[in-house]
């Protein structure tokens, strides 16, 4: 009749159809929850420099560097489905080349069990903060925004904005210091 084999395949096929089920289970259980919470952001310095491009036709650029402070308690959004966050401040701002622009400028993963509460002092970017040109020189509108990934146990990846986020204009002038 039913062979060894035959049996333990219906059995693999069995425990695999409930695993998945319960998988879903655990995603549509937190599938809905908003994970946006209050972030306050703080720049207290910003210096700008014109540097030669060496990735480009040896071309001048603009060189953002900036010093801030985040205040965010992340707790809320840890819950039993969550494993880590990725989270990363970013700079949006417009020049008359792009409509666009978008810089990553610092980042920190939060794993389940460290400190979800962010109170970083004079912090420094992470990554520099080029413009292919000069596009920073007195620009009045660059938006620093800190967003995070939720990394899940099971489900979707989503993307979420914190709901704070501050707008700091460039200076008019190049600094002529070697020093940050």
């Amino acid at each position: 009749m039913n062979t060894v084999l035959s049996r333990a395949n219906s059995l693999f096929a069995f425990s695999l159809s409930v695993m998945a089920a319960l998988t879903f289970g655990c995603f549509i259980t937190t599938a809905f929850k908003d994970r946006s919470v209050p972030v306050r952001l703080h720049v207290s310095r910003i210096m700008l420099k014109n540097v030669e491009d060496f990735t480009g036709p040896r071309e001048r650029s603009d060189l953002g560097l900036i010093t801030f402070d985040i205040t965010a308690d992340l707790e809320n959004i840890f819950d039993w489905n969550v494993k880590q966050l990725f989270l990363y401040l970013s700079a949006e701002y417009s020049t008359k080349n792009n409509a666009l622009n978008q810089v990553v400028l610092w980042d920190k993963i939060v794993l389940r069990g460290d400190n979800p509460k962010l109170f970083l002092k004079d912090m420094k970017t992470k990554y520099f903060f080029f413009d292919d040109g000069n596009g920073l020189k007195g620009n009045r509108n660059v938006t620093l925004t800190l967003s995070w990934n939720v990394v899940p146990n099971a489900g979707i990846l989503p993307l979420v904005t914190g709901s704070g986020h501050v707008s700091v204009p460039f200076p008019d002038a190049y600094e002529m210091t070697t020093s940050y």
